[in-house]
């Protein structure tokens, strides 16, 4: 119970730091479109597009963090914590699509048309992404303070949708410093070249987020095993249990942020019978769930080993046979 209050406290504070970043990255957008537009800047109207992706992955992320928590039910036996990973998937995609192809189009499209800005644009464009960077380097603070708070180091990221708000307020504030440099220079240099490249560099930036975030999903998605450190733990409470002879198989999977699927195929020492086998398994049962939290769906194939094959076995000559 303790480990389902902490989660649901830690889901608190994450969708707080969500709506903090989607109420700043609508305000930036609006405000970069409008002075993309006034002031036809590639690299401002390259932001805008960057802030409504980032807008709409925030919706996503609110979608993972309400649905991941529903509760199993016949369909879904093992719950609805893969959503998470689903959703995070999503906003990877909006990432690539909405945020990298119009970067990449609009900074191909000045190098092709050039754009004419007026003195006034040039100033109007960089107060907007003042702000812009203000405004997404508070929400960056709020999100790397979650981190911090949440866990130990990087293992405060594990929480895909944590993740993904620190990848793309990280982003923002580099893309933002960008496309500043690139309309300064424009400025300067009256070479538009200066302003498509941040527009195209800012691209490649989302385009590989988009990637890595896409990856970490996807990996989630197909069922990626629990840490190592975890597999490890469980693999050393086995092997320590005086009634196991051997761990034949132990496979792990993560179903959701704090929940771990485990089973394991072991054989045990031979003689028990089937009272003993049933509180053995039992208590072993209890144990992986006592040494890993997240460990909440746990099968274990327990098998009694004949005397004879654990006579003619090698291990039989050591300690345990000698036992």
């Amino acid at each position: 119970m303790t480990g389902t209050s902490s989660s649901k406290k830690a889901d608190r504070k994450t969708r707080v730091t969500v709506l903090v970043a989607l109420a700043a990255n609508l305000v930036i957008a609006v405000a970069k479109a409008v002075g993309g537009i006034f002031a036809a800047s590639p690299a401002l109207l390259s932001e805008a597009a960057h802030s409504v992706a980032d807008s709409l992955n925030e919706v996503f992320l609110l979608a993972a963090l309400h649905r991941s928590r529903r509760p199993a039910d016949r369909r879904h036996p093992f719950g609805y914590g893969k959503e998470r990973f689903f959703w995070s998937l999503l906003a990877a995609v909006g990432i690539f699509v909405m945020g990298g192809c119009f970067s990449f189009f609009q900074g191909i499209e000045a190098l092709r048309n050039g754009a004419e800005e007026t003195h006034s644009g040039y100033v109007a464009g960089l107060i907007v992404l003042g702000v812009a960077f203000i405004a997404e380097g508070a929400s960056l603070i709020r999100a790397l303070y979650q981190v911090r708070r949440q866990g130990r180091g990087m293992d405060g990221l594990r929480d895909p949708a944590l993740r993904t708000v620190v990848a793309e307020d990280g982003t923002a504030v580099l893309g933002v410093t960008l496309a500043m440099i690139g309309m300064a220079l424009h400025m300067v240099t009256g070479q538009v070249v200066w302003e498509a490249s941040a527009s195209l560099t800012i691209g490649a930036l989302l385009v590989y987020v988009a990637y890595r975030l896409g990856r970490e999903a996807r990996d989630q998605l197909i069922g990626e095993a629990a840490d190592p450190e975890s597999s490890g733990r469980i693999r050393a409470l086995l092997d320590a249990q005086p009634e196991i002879d051997s761990v034949e198989a132990l496979f792990t999977m993560k179903m959701g942020l704090d929940s771990v699927l485990v089973a394991a195929r072991v054989d045990l020492m031979p003689g028990m019978d089937s009272e003993r086998v049933e509180e053995v398994a039992v208590r072993i049962k209890r144990s992986i769930a006592g040494t890993v939290a997240e460990a909440d769906q746990i099968f274990l194939d327990v098998t009694d080993r004949p005397a004879a094959e654990v006579r003619e076995s090698p291990a039989a000559t050591g300690e345990r046979g000698g036992a």
